[in-house]
């Protein structure tokens, strides 16, 4: 459960003593992010956000993935599995076709864009359900 803690923006020097900007992590509409350690802070127009993540995406990216970025996890495995499935199908089916190889590849891959996408805003609108 992550739960985040708005701070004004005349605290600006303190929250972001130390802290880097990044582009890692979901922006959720904010001017700019940064990071400082586990925290994620988040700048917007009239605030900042705070909260604490289980793993620096920095050092352990593979870990952040598993422990607060499960979304993005399902969304790369939902892509995978139906790009893959999808395009050995066209392959398989077009026999015929001396475009078969290419047919596969864009079928492929089609599948995996709109399989990946769906996935992962599924898996996030849960997992914002739970927290």
């Amino acid at each position: 459960m992550v739960q985040e803690i708005e701070i004004p923006l005349d605290l600006k020097r303190v929250v972001l003593m130390g802290a880097e900007e990044t582009k890692l992590g979901d922006k959720k509409g904010a001017l700019k992010q940064y990071r400082k350690g586990n925290l994620h802070i988040r700048e917007y127009a009239d605030k900042f956000t705070v909260h604490t993540d289980k793993v620096d995406p920095r050092t352990d990216p593979m870990g952040h993935l598993i422990h607060d970025a499960q979304e993005v996890l399902i969304g790369l495995a939902g892509a995978a599995i139906s790009g893959a499935a999808i395009g050995s199908y066209i392959y398989k089916i077009k026999k015929n076709s001396p475009y078969r190889k290419q047919q596969a590849v864009i079928g492929g891959l089609a599948a995996s864009l709109a399989a990946g996408y769906a996935s992962y805003k599924i898996s996030k609108k849960i997992k914002e359900k739970m927290d």
